[in-house]
């Protein structure tokens, strides 16, 4: 564990409320801006002091649809300006899933941005939160069990590895559709079906759920034409996602898009893997 720091949290969802009370339990002195609606957060009322940051930590995403800070917990709307103008150049910003703007905004005043997303630990670990939710979303919206359900999951990255295995243990009879072949032998090693893409329309129909986790489209019309009726779809790719939703809409297929699972799912859990990261990214930068 690192030595205490000051550090601040600005902006973001239950996630970013639970970091910053787990890095305060870790001895550090934590500041939080922009979370005045989380459960048990006290936060300052401005970015005054900011600039003595050893590190300052933005939300995932950092960036809202709105292009302003991502900041559902704040009493109101944030400029990313706002945030940035109260650093000093030369200092550490850890932001979630950044983007060009952020960055081309961080670069010109001269701030150190590392995006914590894209560090592998992370992903690695986000994928279980992610799984578990996504089997609570099946297991609330299906009129079966999952037990003996027909099961596909489209992509066998990080998150098709946390899944296919769990739904397995649960008693479904799971397949895995993957591009790579590495990929498919990897689902079939584990004991589970494995197709390839190339023909997904060919076999669907015989799917009660559908697991997307590949972040381009890959079910599009012909794909949710070819499903059975009543199949349930739930896409767990992050933006733009993986299905037609005016496709899904107009066939009538019922597809969930369930965004941002670790923190609706499991935030405190989400926080301290955020954590985790952002002392390996603090590390490397020697602070």
């Amino acid at each position: 564990m690192l030595r205490a720091k000051n550090i601040w949290v600005a902006g973001g969802d239950p996630r970013q409320a639970a970091l910053a009370e787990l890095l305060a339990d870790d001895g550090h002195a934590v500041h939080t801006y922009a979370l005045e609606q989380g459960e048990g957060t006290a936060c300052e009322p401005s970015m005054a002091g900011a600039d003595r940051a050893d590190c300052v930590v933005l939300p995932l995403p950092a960036v809202g649809p709105d292009g302003r800070l991502n900041a559902p917990l704040a009493a109101g709307g944030h400029e990313l300006a706002e945030i940035l103008d109260a650093l000093r150049p030369g200092q550490l910003v850890c932001a979630g899933m950044a983007g060009e703007e952020l960055e081309r905004m961080a670069a010109e005043r001269g701030l150190v941005l590392r995006d914590y997303f894209a560090r592998e630990e992370l992903a690695v670990m986000n994928a279980v939160p992610t799984a578990e939710g996504a089997i609570q979303i099946a297991m609330e919206e299906l009129p079966i069990t999952l037990h003996d359900a027909r099961v596909l999951v489209v992509g066998f990255g990080r998150l098709g590895r946390a899944l296919a295995p769990r739904l397995r243990g649960l008693g479904a009879r799971v397949w895995v559709s993957a591009r790579r072949y590495e990929q498919r032998a990897a689902a079939e090693s584990m004991g589970l079906g494995s197709e390839g893409l190339d023909h997904l329309p060919d076999w669907l129909c015989s799917y009660d759920l559908v697991f997307n986790t590949v972040p381009a489209p890959v079910l599009g019309v012909e794909e949710l034409a070819a499903l059975k009726e009543r199949a349930l779809v739930i896409d767990l790719a992050s933006r733009p996602g993986g299905v037609d939703m005016d496709a899904a809409a107009a066939l009538g297929v019922r597809v969930i898009w369930a965004l941002s699972l670790p923190g609706k799912v499991a935030p405190v859990t989400s926080g301290r893997y955020i954590k985790d990261t952002i002392y390996h990214i603090m590390e490397g930068s020697d602070l």
